[in-house]
């Protein structure tokens, strides 16, 4: 009972082996030798036919993850956002400062014509206080 359950595990385990794993013969041939050699081709098999995955030591403690203040690429990044934020920023002030000044030469022309149309009112005003002066003296005279 043990031979045939050796023999079906070592042919399953066998046949389910990537073929890069295999030690010196193929696949083929390692079932062959499990099948036709009951007992000693399943321990074979299990002893030298494949490669065993061993366990890797690490060389040293895995890295530990650095601090975002710690990471140099992490700090060149955020120096670039505030760069380009500050350039924002300058920008903005920039164009805040030329709307200013256009709003303020628009005010000193709107006084300006204003004041302009106030001076030709009063100029109206006075030449009509002339003309009606000079027919009531026209009148007086007559």
């Amino acid at each position: 009972m043990v031979a045939i359950a050796l023999l079906v595990y070592a042919l399953i385990d066998c046949l389910q082996t990537d073929s890069t794993r295999f030690r010196s013969l193929n696949r083929v041939a390692w079932v062959a030798i499990v099948v036709l050699i009951p007992l000693i081709g399943p321990i074979l098999w299990l002893v030298i036919g494949k490669e065993r995955a061993r366990p890797q030591r690490p060389s040293g403690p895995p890295p530990r993850p650095l601090a975002p203040d710690d990471d140099p690429e992490f700090l060149r990044h955020l120096r670039d956002i505030d760069t380009k934020h500050e350039q924002m920023l300058n920008q903005w002030e920039a164009d805040l400062r030329r709307r200013e000044a256009e709003a303020q030469r628009e005010k000193e022309a709107e006084e300006r014509a204003a004041e302009e149309a106030e001076r030709l009112r009063q100029a109206e005003a006075r030449k009509r206080e002339d003309d009606r002066q000079h027919t009531d003296d026209e009148d007086d005279s007559r």
